[in-house]
């Protein structure tokens, strides 16, 4: 009888955990198996890539990838865009959720929209990290102004040479849309930054849902601390009315808290005719200006009664 042999793993490695979620949608639903395939391509190459079918109501099908962090999402979508000629949409990214049910059972969500009826819930756990920045010691004041806005806090502050160097923890979520941009701006691009996850914190979190028209639009939908949620809320709803056209009926974009309103902007009613400052038989350009149009139609999508653009998807990625 042959021996069963069992492999051990060499100490030191650890299964690849992602870290950033992001929904990828191809602009025409034809191009979903075409997403999907370059995904699986891709994945081959990449153990840090994990991925799952995703169905939404407004972008149909599509897939939501793993990530190790920003810069990693950057360099696949590039890659899809660019080698395998996809149109994506992105959603705003996330973190994952460690929720405990009433009865007992334990959840891991990866985006807002998987989390359960608040009723049901008895604590909600986020990904904190451990953080390090570099800066030149001019910039130490600003630099720990922005790591408490973030909901951070200052662990560490210590001196080499003429740099800083700050230790400080704070929730992963909030560093993931422009923490990195916005500490090259304080810093004037001298500032330095790096983490590690530190773990699971319960804290007072909920989920921020978006209406356009009067529908909730789930792929907009984000999770927040509560103290922050006024805020986000307001913030969101002035930039979607910035991004989502003008119909021919009032619009209403809304944010809410379970069934509670928080924020609210109105898009006035408005038809818009793209050819109608020409004047004469100016034909080609006419066709010019209606082909452009088409072709902006072609990225959005339709909720409902309105038209969403793509770039209402990434209202999240720059915060003010």
């Amino acid at each position: 009888m042959t021996e069963k042999i069992t492999v051990q793993p060499l100490p030191g490695y650890k299964e690849v955990k992602p870290f950033v979620y992001a929904g990828f949608f191809p602009v025409s639903n034809e191009d979903y198996n075409d997403l999907k395939e370059a995904i699986e391509k891709l994945s081959l190459s990449d153990s840090a890539l994990q991925f799952e079918p995703e169905n939404s109501p407004v972008l149909g099908y599509g897939v939501r990838i793993g990530f190790l962090g920003l810069l990693h999402m950057d360099i696949i979508r590039e890659r899809l865009e660019r080698e395998y000629n996809l149109d994506l949409i992105v959603t705003n990214p996330s973190t994952d959720y460690q929720v405990s049910l009433t009865n007992g059972e334990e959840l891991d969500i990866k985006s807002a929209s998987e989390l359960p009826d608040p009723a049901q819930i008895t604590e909600v756990r986020e990904p904190w990290i451990d953080g390090e920045i570099v800066v030149p010691q001019d910039y130490i004041g600003a630099v720990i102004q922005l790591i408490v806005a973030k909901r951070g806090r200052q662990k560490n502050l210590t001196y080499i040479d003429e740099r800083a160097l700050i230790s400080f923890t704070a929730p992963l979520a909030n560093l993931l849309t422009d923490f990195y941009d916005q500490l090259k701006s304080v810093t004037s691009g001298y500032g330095s930054f790096n983490y590690e996850l530190a773990g699971y914190r319960p804290e007072d979190l909920v989920r921020v849902d978006f209406y356009v028209a009067g529908e909730m639009v789930d792929a907009l939908s984000v999770m927040c601390h509560r103290s922050e949620a006024p805020g986000l809320g307001r913030e969101i709803v002035k930039k979607l009315k910035e991004v989502v056209p003008r119909q021919s009926f009032e619009v209403a974009l809304q944010a809410a808290i379970g069934g509670r309103f928080i924020a609210r902007e109105n898009i006035g009613a408005y038809r818009k005719d793209v050819t109608g400052y020409l004047y004469g038989g100016d034909v080609s350009r006419k066709k010019k200006l209606l082909a452009k149009q088409a072709r902006g139609k072609k990225r959005m999508k339709r909720f409902g009664k309105v038209d969403i653009p793509s770039e209402a998807f990434t209202v999240m990625l720059k915060r003010d």
